[in-house]
């Protein structure tokens, strides 16, 4: 299996810009765990998947959670982009499928049947034209 890790140049745009003592237990090495959150993103497996060359992956998972919410993503994006290591660049993907209108009750939803005793004493609901009579008479 092959394990991504960061460049030495990407390394050195990002290294300033990470967060610098953090209270708690010793720290992971950061560019391991930085490198393993990438490999998730990138594989698209489970954050329990993550191989252990990474580091715990609890820690990987956390970390991504905590950057998330304090908005270090970003901004570690800007950085990389100031030194040229990467490009801004937009993508968006998506889907379009074509559903039927009643599917989600729109117009067409629930319809109500009238019983057969009304059906038999009640009007039809339609009558025939004189015309369309007339070509079954010939």
């Amino acid at each position: 299996m092959a394990l991504f890790w960061l460049s030495d140049e990407a390394w050195a745009a990002i290294e300033p810009h990470l967060p610098k003592n953090q209270p708690g237990a010793r720290r992971v090495d950061d560019r391991r765990v930085i490198s393993g959150i990438l490999h998730v993103l990138k594989v698209g497996c489970r954050w329990c998947d993550c191989p252990a060359d990474y580091g715990p992956s609890t820690t990987v998972y956390n970390r991504f959670n905590r950057w998330s919410r304090r908005g270090f993503w970003l901004k570690l994006l800007d950085a990389l982009v100031h030194a040229g290591v990467v490009t801004r660049s937009t993508a968006i993907d998506s889907t379009y499928i074509k559903a039927q209108r009643a599917a989600f009750g729109a117009k067409g939803g629930v319809r109500h049947r009238r019983s057969a005793a009304l059906a038999a004493a009640g009007r039809p609901r339609s009558t025939r034209s004189p015309t369309s009579s007339a070509a079954l008479t010939r």
